[in-house]
């Protein structure tokens, strides 16, 4: 049944192992910083110039977003939504998360909207485009 999936399936295990190496960066770059640490507790008065803060950010908000398109996709998997549509809206997603996780790590701005809105906006589009199109495709 998967096999027609391959693709989705490739391009959601990209999105979990981005996952898993935003964990490694953010574990490691906590750890490192002066004065100690606490697991798990990013100083308050830390801002977007500490790499601290936003490898910090960067992984949370992968956990905040993740959760609805990783879900539609399985249910289009279970649903047997369009494979060539659904590698599509993955893996625009996928690319979308890893360019935001660059941009994110590079760029120390308090500016909002900021360059890294931009592939944030790719992903969160790929993601509202899948929600609309599969629940027509659910109805149908």
């Amino acid at each position: 049944m998967f096999d027609v999936y391959h693709s989705s399936l490739l391009g959601i295990w990209l999105m979990l192992a981005t996952m898993v190496i935003q964990a490694i960066v953010a574990v490691r770059v906590h750890r490192r910083q002066k004065g100690g640490y606490s697991p798990g507790i990013v100083k308050p008065e830390l801002g977007q110039s500490s790499f601290v803060f936003r490898s910090h950010r960067t992984f949370q908000n992968s956990l905040e977003n993740i959760v609805p398109i990783l879900g539609m996709a399985f249910l289009a998997m279970f649903s047997g939504y369009g494979p060539l549509k659904l590698s599509i809206i993955i893996w625009i997603y996928a690319l979308a998360r890893i360019a935001h996780m660059i941009l994110y790590y590079k760029i120390a701005t308090e500016r909002n909207p900021s360059p890294r809105s931009i592939p944030w906006a790719i992903g969160f589009l790929a993601g509202f485009y899948f929600m609309i199109d599969l629940g027509v495709y659910l109805l149908l």
